[in-house]
């Protein structure tokens, strides 16, 4: 099955596809009213927290990148395209971590530092294939030198980062992610 087909194959079925979108951030929200503010305990509330993380950021990456791919590489045109299977997911990724967020914190969710990290190597590695794309490999001679080696640096220590978070050891220490200068 190709991805064409995956993705005709889910926009046959939408109730399916709408209820299960919909159903995490319904769940993330009857946890965070069960569940109130405050450390997720060693009980069940982190691993179905971990549960919910994962149904929809799978998807939701899933569909950030076939969406970026469609509007920046085949320069389709968005209205064309089903939301159900370009932008639903995104909006369920989106609400559900804000629910599990506001009702504890992700650095006690299992597993969401190696997710994280793993959105991270998605995102730099769509932003390396979209700069060789649109400079098409012609940015020594139409940028600064400067540029490409910011852009390199930044994008190596992005990479690096989340290569560490998702793939270090349960015994390794967690690292603090990289902060961008403010103001």
């Amino acid at each position: 099955m190709t991805t064409r087909e995956f993705i005709h194959h889910a926009d046959q079925h939408p109730i399916v596809l709408a209820a299960a979108l919909v159903a995490p951030p319904v769940v993330a929200w009857a946890a965070g009213r069960l569940h109130h503010r405050g450390p997720a305990g060693a009980g069940l509330g982190k691993y179905l927290y971990a549960v919910l993380v994962y149904l929809v950021c799978v998807p939701g990456m899933f569909a950030g990148v076939l969406t970026a791919y469609t509007l920046f590489f085949s320069r389709e045109n968005l209205l064309d395209v089903s939301l159900l299977v370009y932008f639903l997911p995104i909006v369920s990724m989106i609400v559900t971590l804000v629910l599990i967020r506001k009702s504890v914190s992700f650095d006690e969710v299992p597993g969401f530092d190696r997710l994280s990290g793993l959105m991270v190597m998605v995102g730099c590695s769509f932003a390396i294939a979209l700069a060789i794309q649109t400079t098409n490999i012609w940015i020594f001679f139409g940028g600064s030198i400067e540029r490409l080696f910011l852009l390199a640096a930044g994008i190596f220590a992005l990479l690096k980062w989340g290569a560490y978070m998702l793939f270090r050891r349960r015994d390794e220490p967690k690292t603090e992610r990289p902060r961008f200068p403010e103001g």
